[in-house]
């Protein structure tokens, strides 16, 4: 059975925004209970489950250790519990760190030395890997050696410390900055897509289930459309959800029920929060529908860039209500629309 050790979660800015699809401090507890347990139980993602377990299955046959993975898309879409399922469905242990928690070569060598043949090696945020670190893991991946530097100056040599056969499962929120070397040296790449709604339904319903929450069709699919296409932020709705149902007695989640509660969390029909509201508010009254840069942005908005790019504009991206230009960021028609906003004018 898969064993999990210390994961070190990556800061957005945003620990404490209910619409955030990054990992809050209470979500830990409630996504072991709920996360799935095989493929098979692994709802959506279909391509990538169909290849996955190709993979997985034709390993097992040759009694060979899986090719390394890669996973990259953004935060909340199942990177984690498919880590977990491959070493469940390949029958070893999986071993969970991040790129911020391995500060210096020797804090990776104590954690491949570990490794028992087979194991599952899942480094969240890879991307974030410093330099010297990540160039130690090239060697260890390719050829199960791990190179260990021993001394300083003219009478610095290097050592060769053989480990245990072992994948290698990468998670990416920002694959861009991944280097080319490291990508090139797993041998499977996925990219996660945000759920479709049918399939967050699903996730709410059998979540609803698995914590004993009475829930009609309606109130789980009014989940399922504010959730933003992602599953961690489903599975948070229905926990506020399920609390909401409970101090006004009603046995029942139904739409209603459910729109009682998003309402009082300030959740609207998009999904979308105050921090979402105040991005293309500020596009489209602040600068006139865009473009404008997203230095600019974040300043206006006071927020950081990195985290406008990697924690908010996936979604608005995605559902076309905000687009990219050579100049900078825009609001849509859609975005106008939504807001209640007309266009005054041609937009460039």
């Amino acid at each position: 059975m898969a064993k999990s050790k210390h994961r070190s979660d990556t800061d957005t800015g945003s620990e404490e925004r209910i619409a955030s699809p990054a990992e809050l401090q209470d979500d830990h507890r409630l996504d072991l209970s709920l996360r799935p347990h095989s493929l098979v139980e692994f709802v959506g993602q279909e391509q990538l489950k169909n290849v996955l377990g190709m993979s997985i299955k034709a390993a097992r046959q040759r009694g060979e250790t899986l090719d390394h993975v890669l996973f990259a898309g953004p935060p909340g879409l199942g990177k984690t519990s498919l880590a977990h399922i491959i070493a469940r469905e390949m029958g070893v242990s999986v071993h969970v760190t991040s790129g911020p928690a391995i500060e210096r070569a020797a804090d990776l060598a104590a954690i491949v030395n570990n490794l028992e043949e087979g194991d599952i090696l899942f480094i969240d945020e890879i991307h974030r890997l410093q330099r010297p670190v990540e160039e130690r893991l090239y060697s260890a991946m390719e050829d199960y050696e791990f190179h260990i530097v021993v001394g300083e100056g003219m009478g610095a040599r290097t050592m060769k410390l053989a480990v245990n056969p072992f994948t290698l499962v990468g998670a990416t929120t920002r694959s861009g900055l991944l280097s080319s070397p490291l990508r090139d040296r797993f041998g499977q790449n996925y990219h996660l897509e945000f759920y479709k709604h049918a399939e967050l339904t699903e996730i709410v319903t059998r979540s609803a289930r698995l914590l004993k929450i009475a829930i009609d069709a309606g109130g789980a699919a009014e989940m399922a459309a504010r959730s933003r296409g992602t599953p961690r932020i489903a599975n948070r709705l229905l926990r506020r959800v399920r609390d909401f149902a409970q101090v006004n007695e009603a046995a029942l989640v139904t739409r209603e029920v459910a729109l009682g509660a998003l309402a009082m969390l300030d959740i609207d029909a998009a999904g979308f929060d105050k921090m979402d509201r105040a991005i293309l508010e500020t596009v489209i009254d602040k600068f006139g529908g865009g473009p404008v840069g997203v230095e600019t942005l974040a300043a206006a908005i006071g927020e950081e860039p990195d985290t406008i790019e990697e924690v908010y504009e996936p979604y608005l991206l995605q559902e076309g209500f905000l687009m990219r230009t050579p100049r900078g960021r825009a609001a849509t028609d859609r975005a106008f629309k939504h807001l209640g906003r007309k266009r005054a004018g041609a937009m460039f």
